[in-house]
């Protein structure tokens, strides 16, 4: 085929043609074109040479011209696309490196070889500019809900078509044992949209619990306005789901808004869900009364929060305990995604006999190291002392309400406590010598002999090793694997040293050994309040 006034104007038309049925922009067809003749004019005068082709927006004609490039005489490898400065003179005035020399040469015809190898070209360029126009109409979409229609199913996954190319629903993300045909229409959340080799990939999911906000925010014209905001989400696909509101405006029920005029707007989303049931749960601040709400219908009797270790035991009468927990732990574990917090669910009666062993066993603490009979001993721990270290260091004052304890009885109770504490530190300071612990640790500040002791256990001997440390490996913490929380027990645990504190000790060991810039700290931090100021 040879590039001819007869079939110039063809040129801008199949352009025109193409980008009209892919939906994309005809200059990137054009490009592909020139790119394309360009190789077939290569193949023709030499594939060294660098011959380029233009062709005119207006009209369609194609020049073809080839490029020369001024380089210095040392650098000069490729005799036909570089010439030096010498070289350049006969065909330019004063060349200077870096300079290009283009001339213009006669079009070439087109064999059978150079046209199909044209075509594939252009093919290829056509796909990789309807590759990134699927990527960038669909890269913002993430987290929206999508109108599909079913194309073919592949292995339990179901492939369906979305205008401008395909998606997949996986099989794990569909709902329960959902089946479609092909031309069915299906609603879906759009996952997540990855940029592969082989094209932009888009994973649509029917069972991500934001799929179930979605639909609420379509069906609830207060959502989708800001007015009532869903705070947290839990699903079990298929089964059973719940979901926490909260209201901006005081004259708006967010339960009420959400159910509907009998029931219409939720029941709207549980008819898209396949059914599953749907627990409208009103938000709250205070974490206790929001897990009594997200525990309905079961009621709860008490609620005990460990905000560190992000743990929260809940107590019900015996007859509740069956539906707090649900059908195969069903409402208890909805309630733990919907809190992100551990629970313990526990009978009055568990927790009774439990109170009633830590009471016997603080009791016999006191017993065996105050030297105090059984009565006495109780006395102090139901006024809520629970270690050695409180009776030793406590304001008098808060001994001399204790029925029978004046300031005499108060002193000896502190004395004895104190040389029993005494007593143990020495031990503990024994043992961690011979461990070989060395004194720089244990003239550290803020640990005690018997924490001393319980990093020398765990092979912490000098304060290198105390520095090398990680905040967890202190102070205890929560690994999630596969969705399990898992507990890391810390060596220094056991004496109530938080994440806060076990930071701040190994960061100033850091320093210490000179491993940190105190300036450099102190410039962190206040990074780190600007930070806490802006979010709050």
């Amino acid at each position: 085929m040879a590039i001819t006034s007869a079939n110039q104007l063809e040129l801008l038309q199949t352009a025109e043609a193409v980008a009209r049925e892919k939906m994309i922009d005809p200059g990137l067809v054009i490009e592909a074109m020139e790119e394309s003749l360009a190789r077939a004019a290569k193949s023709r005068y030499g594939s060294e040479m660098d011959i380029r082709v233009s062709i005119d927006r207006s009209n369609g004609k194609a020049t073809f011209t080839r490029v020369r490039t001024v380089v210095a005489e040392e650098e000069l490898e490729n005799y036909q696309a570089e010439f030096t400065v010498d070289q350049a003179s006969d065909y330019m005035d004063n060349p200077e490196i870096g300079q290009q020399f283009i001339e213009e040469v006669p079009p070439v015809e087109m064999g059978r070889i150079a046209a199909q190898s044209a075509k594939q070209v252009i093919l290829q360029k056509v796909r990789e500019a309807e590759r990134d126009k699927q990527y960038e109409d669909f890269k913002d979409r993430a987290g929206t809900i999508i109108n599909a229609q079913v194309k073919r199913e592949e292995y339990g996954n179901v492939i369906v078509d979305v205008g401008t190319g395909e998606a997949i629903l996986r099989r794990n993300e569909k709902i329960g044992r959902e089946s479609y045909r092909p031309n069915d229409r299906i609603r879906c959340y759009i996952k997540e949209v990855r940029r592969e080799q082989r094209g932009p990939q888009i994973f649509l999911s029917r069972t991500d619990p934001q799929f179930m906000a979605e639909l609420f925010k379509m069906e609830v014209p207060e959502i989708y306005e800001g007015i009532i905001q869903i705070k947290a989400v839990a699903r079990d696909p298929g089964s059973r789901a719940k979901i926490a509101v909260i209201s901006h405006d005081g004259s708006i029920d967010p339960v009420g808004a959400c159910v509907g005029m009998r029931g219409s707007r939720v029941q709207a989303v549980v008819n898209e869900l396949q059914g599953e049931k749907i627990d409208i749960i009103p938000w709250n601040e205070d974490m206790p009364t929001f897990l009594v709400n997200a525990l309905q219908p079961a009621e709860v009797s008490k609620v005990v929060f460990d905000e560190d270790a992000e743990r929260i035991e809940v107590v019900v009468p015996e007859e509740q305990l069956s539906l707090a927990i649900g059908r195969r732990g069903q409402n208890v574990r909805l309630a733990s995604q919907l809190t992100g917090l551990d629970i313990d669910i526990l009978t009055e009666e568990e927790e009774s006999k439990r109170r009633q062993a830590e009471f016997e066993v603080r009791t016999k603490l006191f017993m065996d190291n105050l030297d105090l009979d059984e009565f006495f001993a109780q006395l102090l721990v139901s006024e809520g002392f629970t270690t050695l270290e409180e009776v030793a260091y406590v304001e008098v004052d808060e001994l001399l309400v204790i029925d029978g304890v004046d300031e005499a009885t108060a002193g000896e109770l502190q004395a004895r406590a104190r040389d029993v504490l005494e007593a143990q530190n020495a031990k503990a300071l024994e043992n961690a010598r011979a461990l070989g612990v060395e004194d720089s640790l244990i003239a550290f500040e803020g640990l005690t002999p018997q924490m001393v002791e319980a990093l020398a256990n765990d092979g912490v001997k000098t304060l290198e090793d105390f520095a090398t440390c990680a905040d967890w490996e202190l102070a205890g913490g929560w690994t999630v694997v596969d969705g399990e929380r898992s507990k890391d027990d810390g060596s220094l645990e056991p004496f109530e040293v938080s994440l806060e504190d076990a930071q701040t000790m190994i960061m100033t060991a850091r320093v210490m050994l000179g491993w940190v810039d105190p300036d450099d700290l102190v410039s962190n931090e206040e990074d780190t309040e600007v930070e806490e100021e802006q979010e709050a």
